[in-house]
């Protein structure tokens, strides 16, 4: 159910005194609207109780929502035990209630601190962007973070220059071997780079009348350990690489399969697996597989250098082991989703604990000489033994290599050049965008989900093809806040800002120390820049095609509450304005042969539907394929039994 009390909606809801030592802050809290109902139902069975267990979840949010609920029902503390537990099984529950505690005011106290901090530079930067850059903006304190490294991503690849080179390789043969082909890597000792067309061709032109000999044989015994369980950013990284899922649907998934009681807590940082867990997992490692995929000791990771072991907080991993892929079935309408995140929670849980796979590797250098010196080399290998990659269905990928010795003359066979263009840094998806900000220590587990669909219902990023695009708005809040915030938005800042909160949670810094040290030289930048910053405008895009009203404006794409339209480049001189229909090129609609349009859900989704809905209620989540004459190919998707369906 989440919070019963927070702060009020309709405004800033936080009082701010001169204190002694510096500024107090008092959070006026209140029942969330919708939740009176239930406020009344806990007050009326909290009277007639002798005891009150508060049984939220074990992170600092379920502490604050603990001590919430304490607030609500008041009478004595003596009257209230909170336990905590990080699996819903009997076992679990049942031993948290034989140990109750007091709230964790540190635990609290660290909630309350990021959630005023939010607060205040929510309402202090929102109206700053409304006078400075358009009306109904607002900003974030993580949000605006990870909205400016889109951006700057995006810059990067504007700005990147594509540059030609050329890949050269030879196919050889011993006389008792079979061919295998090895790539061009160092001319006259120096690193090879082939930059035109002219001179590949006089390279290859070289290398077909040189001479080739076996220089150097490398062969070398490799192993490759398992991952460590998985925590919330890399359960997070792996649906949206393996299963294309938005980090929003992943945790809505693991919620579900927490409180079906399926895996442990769904938010931790951390990497521990208890005793009896491991235990769990090393028996049934042994039934399975034997001994010889089983380590002779349990393994141990680590999170920012602790040894999580020591830690309270669990990995997520099946709270039983036993329950494998093929014996497990979920509920509900999210079933066939249920099943697929909790195969790869099961697998990680199990990998983690087997033996390492080994191959053999192989490294074959050649030598060449003709007019210059060459080296040329390949790379191979053979599994020797799966170990923990047993344990997916995985084609193993062998390069077997021929046996060649060293100073063995070979003959040529074939050369061949290509022409390649080195690419831009790739766009972020849900992973790499996850991924990069806990790099930077930015967010935590809880926050990095609702970041980024915050960022995306506000119409700063877009989504297209699992790729995030900033939108216009997206830029010129971000060039803003940059150019005028720049402490804010520093990524090491925001860093610090979560690592004193984890401090206020430990108990080593006092919270309102810590956001009085913020907001007093935040304040006066805010009225410092109200005062002599610059207005942003949002760039817009121009079409070419000359204003239907005023006849001497340009139609430009600008983008508004509710997406891109066409506007007016005089604007506000003149107020043309038009829908903008976005069409899928060459695609018509499989049910009527309508144009498919491009459309997006109110929370910023792409989808794909006919232009003559309502009448045709075609829709898709995927871009269509197109057929040569224009109509559609279904998209066949799994059911809940893993039979096809249309």
């Amino acid at each position: 159910m989440g919070h019963l009390r927070d702060l009020p909606k309709s405004k800033m809801g936080i009082e701010i005194e001169e204190g002694k030592t510096g500024l107090v802050f008092k959070p006026n809290y209140g029942v969330v609207k919708g939740r009176g109902d239930q406020a009344k139902k806990l007050k009326a069975v909290a009277k007639k109780a002798d005891g009150i267990i508060l049984a939220t979840d074990p992170d600092r949010e379920g502490e604050a929502i603990a001590w919430h609920v304490m607030q609500l029902l008041g009478g004595s503390s003596d009257k209230y035990g909170r336990i905590v537990f990080h699996s819903i099984t009997k076992e679990a529950v049942l031993e948290a209630l034989t140990k109750p505690r007091e709230i964790d005011m540190d635990l609290v106290n660290a909630q309350q601190a990021r959630r005023v901090l939010d607060r205040l530079v929510g309402y202090k930067l929102s109206p700053v962007l409304w006078y400075k850059v358009r009306k109904g903006l607002s900003a974030g304190r993580v949000q605006s973070v990870a909205v400016r490294l889109i951006v700057e991503r995006e810059r990067e690849i504007e700005a990147f220059k594509s540059q030609e080179y050329w890949e050269i390789k030879v196919k050889l043969k011993s006389t008792q071997s079979d061919s295998f082909w090895v790539d061009l890597v160092r001319i006259g000792g120096k690193k090879v780079e082939v930059v035109s067309k002219n001179e590949a061709e006089t390279i290859e032109a070289d290398l077909k009348k040189a001479d080739y000999e076996v220089g150097e044989v490398v062969r070398k015994e490799r192993k490759r350990y398992p991952y460590p369980p998985f925590k919330t950013s890399t359960m997070q990284q792996a649906a949206a690489n393996v299963l294309g899922w938005s980090s929003k649907k992943t945790m809505s998934v693991a919620q579900k399969l927490y409180e079906l009681g399926k895996i442990t807590y769904h938010r931790t940082d951390s990497l521990n697996l208890v005793p009896s867990a491991l235990e769990e997992i090393r028996q049934f490692i042994k039934s399975e597989w034997g001994e010889e995929y089983l380590p002779k000791v349990a393994r141990f990771y680590k999170t920012s250098g602790k040894v999580v072991a020591q830690e309270a907080h669990e990995a997520i991993r099946p709270t039983e082991m036993s329950l494998g892929t093929k014996n497990f079935k979920g509920e509900g309408q999210m079933a066939s989703d249920q099943e697929k995140l909790y195969s790869l929670i099961w697998r990680r849980s199990i990998a983690c604990q087997m033996a390492e796979a080994i191959y053999d590797t192989m490294k074959i250098v050649v030598v060449a000489k003709s007019k210059q010196d060459y080296q040329l080399q390949t790379l191979g290998e053979i599994e020797k033994f799966a170990g923990w990659r047993k344990l997916y269905s995985h084609e193993t990928e062998t390069i077997l290599l021929p046996e060649v010795v060293k100073e063995e003359k070979l003959k040529m066979e074939k050369v061949e050049t290509a022409q390649k263009f080195t690419q831009p840094p790739a766009r972020y998806n849900d992973a790499s965008l996850i991924k990069e900000l806990e790099k930077r220590g930015i967010g935590r587990p809880s926050t990095y989900a609702p970041t980024i669909s915050t960022i995306i219902v506000r119409r700063y990023i877009e989504r297209i093809d699992k790729r995030f695009f900033p939108t216009a708005i997206g830029k010129a809040v971000a060039n803003f806040l940059v150019a005028n915030f720049p402490q804010e938005l520093d990524y090491a800042f925001t860093a610090k800002m979560e690592s004193d909160l984890d401090e206020i949670a430990k108990g080593k810094l006092e919270w309102m120390k810590m956001l009085s040290d913020f907001f007093g030289p935040f304040e006066k930048k805010v009225k410092d820049v109200e005062k002599n910053s610059k207005r942003v405008g949002v760039a817009a895009e121009g079409t070419g095609k000359e204003c239907p009203d005023c006849k001497e404006g340009e139609v430009v794409i600008r983008e508004g509450k509710f997406g891109r339209f066409y506007s007016c480049s005089r604007y506000p001189e003149c107020k043309y304005t038009a829908r903008m229909i976005e069409y899928a090129e060459g695609i018509n609609c499989e049910k009527c042969g309508g144009r498919v349009v491009v459309k997006k859900t109110r929370t910023g989704r792409t989808f794909y539907g006919c232009e003559n809905y309502p009448k045709c209620d075609y829709a898709s989540w995927t871009r269509p394929l197109p057929h040569s004459d224009g109509t559609v190919e279904r998209h066949k998707k799994l059911d809940g039994k893993g039979k096809m369906k249309n």
